[in-house]
């Protein structure tokens, strides 16, 4: 099978690596594909517009995965309208004060993630029988959420990732669910990072340390010849 290993396709020796891609005990996690961050809508709370591009392509794995018996999982932020999970809170996420540093002042960051509000809503297709996690609070889909607990009730020991930010929430999410035991793959071109030098950085930080990064097309194969 092929992989991206620090930035460039590698023939990697299956009888090792099939143990991270291979199609049974397996789930894909798709995460923060949503209006808080791809709106086009001048007050998204924190646009990721680079992510607009991918909507489409990861709502056709998605479907893929699910003709093959892969649950798929979608992940998002939401946090109480009352403030106490950030705003509010005792101590607040820090990328609302690091990330306008960078790219500006965000006019309606207040209301990113917000329960209740239109920046909540999926932009990507969700069906009746995907799963839904959504206690996402900060950058990681495994803190403070019970992800790692509806996993292990399904029986998944391996993960695949989608969506944003690569070099944010993905690169988190890997980091902490190869801590805890699961083998990681990412879908390299279903997920999009702050700009494209972020992003490549970011998968080359995964294959070294947390988990295979592979395209979407070979993630399938793996699995349709399993089937075969």
């Amino acid at each position: 099978m092929k992989a991206l290993v620090y930035g460039a396709e590698k023939e990697i020796p299956d009888d090792v690596f099939s143990e991270w891609v291979s199609r049974p005990d397996t789930a894909v996690i798709s995460i923060d594909m949503h209006e808080g961050h791809l709106s086009t809508d001048p007050m998204c709370p924190c646009p990721a517009p680079r992510g607009r591009e991918i909507i489409e392509p990861v709502n056709e794995f998605h479907r893929a995965a699910r003709a093959m018996g892969v649950p798929v999982i979608h992940v998002r932020s939401v946090l109480r309208a009352t403030g106490e999970d950030d705003l509010k809170g005792a101590h607040p996420a820090a990328w609302r004060t690091l990330f306008p540093l960078t790219v500006g002042e965000i006019p309606g960051i207040d209301q990113h993630a917000i329960e209740g509000t239109q920046w909540n809503e999926f932009s990507t297709e969700v069906l009746e029988a995907d799963l839904i996690v959504e206690t996402k609070r900060r950058l990681s889909p495994f803190y403070p959420t019970d992800l790692d607990f509806l996993l292990r009730s399904m029986g998944v020991k391996r993960v695949v990732l989608n969506g944003g930010m690569t070099d944010c929430c993905v690169l988190n999410a890997t980091f902490d669910a190869s801590n805890i035991g699961y083998r990681v793959c990412v879908a390299a071109d279903l997920v999009r990072g702050t700009n494209e030098e972020m992003e490549q950085a970011a998968l080359k930080i995964i294959s070294l340390h947390t988990g295979v990064v592979m395209a979407s097309e070979e993630i399938l194969r793996v699995w349709e010849s399993a089937t075969a």
